[in-house]
């Protein structure tokens, strides 16, 4: 059972938690837990001076230090054209970041840093309540040694503050199922709805295991759980939708337009294009949604080995190489206490067994969710996944280790699962035989003297030593491979939070003007005269570098995708008829794109190259072919 020396598991409905029931702190728990800490800190700062931007998401930091309504809505350009195509509070850190310590790619990363720090010291809080000191160190270890988890601290995705907002609705959550009480479990509501900020309807799939654990093991009556869960929920609700209901009550003039709609909605961005777009592969149609259709050619970039959609894609080493490799131990830890839950006849309010609804819940909802919708490659979205399988992994081994060292009839449980976890972590390794080549064979041959060690049963401290020796060898190689993450050969802060060998990425060429578009950019300054913007520009990976080098007011075109349709046909001539719009730049592909595809964006470079005055490149001392400079001004158009 998942109890330590000082702690004892409630039997007879007492509410879990109370001061009697509660793990004492131990003298080694806080030197440990700073040692962790400190740990996670090295991995994920290390090397933030080499940080790159994101030619995306930094274009919308720098725009959002620019205005407050910039900041407010994610608007990709300081101008507050477009947004960017999800919330932006994930953003909304950066941003702060960016304001106090200044634009550069090391302050857009350092709270991604910070958050994953926080979330390895939450989720030992929350473990050792539920399976002891022990069991939250070890939990926390794991944590902090799962590649993605390196990753996220050392990207600007969203999945940093979203694991720590989730975690932190948990910890709310456990306080309010130890004595029934509600303004914990509104507090949870709340940070699931700032949650929803980052990644929308992505954070309501955590309810499920927070809802499940109050309900099944608050000491309070039926009646009463399902009055403080549904209240809980009107408080998510609310604060998850407060973003979206500001932006469908403000006029469309006034703001940015949402990118990744056809209708300029909320709803379209968040249920549409950032929801069921996801689960196309399964066959769901977002049509009607007022969702820009997926790009194809998004979905399949950088998805590894085995990706799929199916249950599948979460064991290939694609994925598992960046989170799984805990799943053996993790699998103990729920098997192993839900058996020992089931032996004992738990009561309803048993601590233990609230912690086996919480991250059983938790663990298989977002195992679902991720197996058959598309993350494209994406292994950063692993980060809640990374979580639950630690949880499960440092209980496991606690109450499989004291069933070791009882010498008991299920003394074999721990060597063999820890022999089999170093077993699965070598077959892993052999999808990337070039990379830490002798991780593999160190780890088979940890795993075999821990093995041995265990064997003499009659000597205590040998098989202490053996189950220490095989638990090295499970964390060998995960090991080794977040700390790759300290070269930037296998991983460059400011990525995508990739570990590993197909990590590899040498600065972002979005993030820098060169020479051609800074005389091409010196030129539209000076003769832009009055204009609002300095010129349109389609696609955002055209626009990036001229929003993040000089923060120019750009007018990105179509979006993330590109099929955007904005700026709309009307609004681009009354523009250009009103002198706020002067000069279009298009690249050769542009101009390709536009005779080709049916766009409205597409056709706007139509009547562009068709139209306006193709401005000579010796006119702004360029000998870039590849981009063509046109001027719509008066008495430019043909």
């Amino acid at each position: 059972m998942l109890t330590t020396p000082t702690q004892s598991v409630v039997r007879d409905g007492t509410p879990p938690g109370v001061a009697s029931s509660r793990p004492r702190t131990s003298r080694y728990e806080r030197p440990v837990l700073a040692a962790i800490a400190a740990l996670a800190a090295l991995l994920t700062l290390w090397g933030l001076g080499h940080s790159s931007y994101h030619g995306f998401y930094a274009a919308a930091v720098r725009s959002m230090t620019d205005n407050p309504v910039a900041f407010f809505y994610g608007s990709f350009d300081p101008g507050n054209t477009l947004t960017i195509d999800k919330l932006p509070g994930f953003l909304w850190p950066q941003a702060l970041s960016a304001l106090v310590f200044g634009f550069h790619p090391w302050a857009l990363v350092l709270p991604q840093a910070v958050e994953i720090v926080a979330s390895v010291v939450v989720l030992h809080v929350l473990v050792r309540r539920w399976a002891g000191v022990p069991a939250g160190l070890l939990a926390a270890a794991f944590l902090a040694l799962t590649p993605v988890t390196v990753g996220l601290g050392r990207s600007v995705t969203e999945d940093a503050p979203f694991v720590l907002l989730l975690l932190l609705a948990a910890e709310a959550v456990w306080r309010a199922t130890e004595r029934g009480r509600l303004v914990p479990l509104l507090l949870a509501g709340f940070w699931v709805g700032v949650a929803f900020q980052c990644k929308m309807l992505e954070a309501w799939a955590v309810l499920p295991a927070l809802a499940a654990t109050y309900l099944v093991a608050a000491p309070r009556s039926l009646g009463r759980r399902l009055r403080d869960v549904a209240i809980a929920g009107t408080v998510t609700f609310a604060v998850s939708v407060s973003w979206m209901v500001v932006a469908t009550l403000t006029p469309g003039s006034a703001r940015p337009y949402l990118d990744g709609t056809t209708d300029n909605s909320a709803f379209g961005l968040v249920v549409g294009y950032n929801f069921l777009t996801r689960f196309h592969g399964v066959g769901i149609d977002a049509a009607g949604t007022g969702s820009v259709a997926p790009n194809e050619s998004l979905r399949v970039a950088g998805t590894g080995p085995g990706m799929g959609d199916s249950v599948w894609k979460m064991f290939s080493p694609g994925l598992a190489t960046q989170t799984g490799w805990l799943y053996p131990l993790a699998a103990l830890g729920l098997v192993g206490g839900a058996v020992a839950l089931w032996r004992r006849r738990a009561a309803r309010t048993d601590r233990v067994l609230a912690g086996q609804v919480l991250w059983g819940v938790w663990l298989a909802t977002f195992f679902l969710v991720f197996s058959f919708g598309s993350v494209t490659g994406h292994t950063y979205y692993m980060g809640v996944v990374a979580v639950a399988l630690a949880a499960f992994a440092g209980a496991g081994v606690v109450q499989a280790w004291r069933a070791a060292l009882r010498s008991g009839r299920r003394a074999w449980v721990l060597p063999v699962a820890l022999a089999g976890n170093a077993a699965w972590c070598v077959t892993l390794t052999l999808w990337y035989p070039r990379f830490l080549p002798w991780s593999g064979p160190a780890a088979a041959i940890l795993a075999v003297a821990g093995l041995a060690l265990t064997a003499v049963r009659r000597r205590p401290r040998m098989v202490t030593a053996g189950l220490a020796v095989g638990l090295a060898a499970v964390l060998l190689v995960p090991a080794a491979w977040s700390a790759s993450a300290l070269s930037p050969n296998y991983n460059q802060p400011g990525s995508l939070g990739r570990v590993g060998p197909s990590s590899h990425r040498s600065g972002n060429p979005l993030a820098r003007l060169d020479t051609a578009q800074r005389h091409l950019l010196a030129y539209l300054t000076a003769h832009r005269g009055s204009a609002e913007y300095v010129a349109a520009i389609p696609g955002w990976w055209s626009a990036a570098p001229y929003v993040i080098s000089a923060n120019a007011h750009v007018m990105p075109m179509g979006g993330f995708t590109g099929r955007v349709p904005y700026p709309s046909s009307a609004r681009f001539h009354r523009l250009i008829d009103s002198g706020r719009l002067r000069y279009v730049v298009l690249s050769r592909d542009d101009v390709l794109a536009g005779h080709r595809d049916g766009t409205l964006v597409g056709g706007l470079v139509r009547w562009t190259a068709a139209h306006c005055a193709l401005v000579p490149p010796a006119a702004y001392h360029s000998g870039d072919r590849s981009h063509r400079l046109y001027d719509c001004g008066p008495g430019h158009q043909g």
